[in-house]
Formats: structure tokens, C-alpha cells, sequence
């Protein structure tokens, strides 16, 4: 992975988050993957709904999730998400899902480059995307948006 910094969001598993195991199911750390993704546009000063009134689109072509211990009702979780690459046509985002203890913990938002992620490491991945238009055909970002796509640039190398 990159040694760019890392954009936290935090959460609190919800019951309806969990199965009859008592932990969380599978497809829910794929949401919060998404969850990670949009907040880090947030925090870069942007949001999808602007994005989109734009005309771009970002469709997920690819999804990579590898489990590594389970997250439980009531647990404090932090979503790791920063850009791996980004070209004018795609970006890739890296992923991952850590339980902390401390509410000091919970409550950091970045992580600088090189430094290590808190907590106990409980899923990681991530997600391709490739820029659509509303037709659904490719569209090169950096004449649509080129601002965001200088953000992006810079922040996947």
C-alpha cells in the first residue's frame, strides 16, 4: 500500500449490524468501506452530490475484503480509507476496519503518512472505481473537475 495519510472515521456497531453469531456480518464492512470512501471526499471538501451534479459518476468495478477478525455488537470501530492511485480515469481506494478501546482513539480523524493505524486490525481492502458519465461511458475526470482530480492525484502517490 501507499504511505499516504489515512482518513478515520469512526462508528459504533449496531445491533442490527450483527448476526445470530453475536458478530458483524460480512457484507456490512463493504458498507463501511463506502462510508469511508464518501467521508474521506468530505474531508477533502467535496461530496458526491456535488460530484454528481457535475456529470461524474463513480461506479465500483472491484471489491477486495480480507477478514481478519470479527467486530461485535457495541464495539467502537474505525474506518480507514485513503487513495492508493488515481489516474483521470480511475481511482483506487485502500481500506481497512479497526476495533479501538479508548475514546481517545475513537476520536482521531487523520493519520500522517508513515505512522502506524491505532487499534486492532479487524478487515482491510478496498475498492477500484472507474469515472462514468450519466451515459455510463468513461469520462476523463481532470476536464470535468480538474481541482478534485489534482487532489486525487496528489493524494494517490
Amino acid at each position: 500500500m501507499s504511505e499516504q495519510a489515512w482518513h478515520l472515521h469512526p462508528l459504533r456497531v449496531r445491533y442490527q449490524e450483527t448476526d445470530q453469531m453475536s458478530v458483524v456480518f460480512h457484507g456490512n464492512y463493504v458498507t463501511w468501506f463506502e462510508i469511508g470512501r464518501t467521508e474521506w471526499i468530505r474531508s477533502a471538501g467535496y461530496d458526491y452530490k456535488t460530484i454528481e451534479s457535475r456529470g461524474l459518476l463513480l461506479p465500483v468495478v472491484d471489491l477486495q475484503c480480507k477478514y481478519v477478525a470479527p467486530a461485535r455488537y457495541d464495539d467502537r470501530v474505525l474506518v480507514c480509507t485513503r487513495v492508493e492511485e488515481s489516474t483521470a480515469l480511475r481511482v483506487t481506494f485502500a481500506s481497512q476496519v479497526r476495533r479501538v478501546e479508548s475514546d481517545e482513539q475513537w476520536r482521531v480523524m487523520t493519520i500522517p503518512q508513515g505512522e502506524a493505524l491505532p487499534g486492532e486490525l479487524l478487515a482491510e481492502g478496498g475498492t477500484k472505481h472507474v469515472w462514468v458519465g450519466s451515459d455510463w461511458q468513461p469520462v476523463r475526470m481532470n476536464r470535468i473537475m480538474p481541482e478534485l482530480y489534482k487532489l486525487l492525484a496528489h493524494s494517490g502517490k
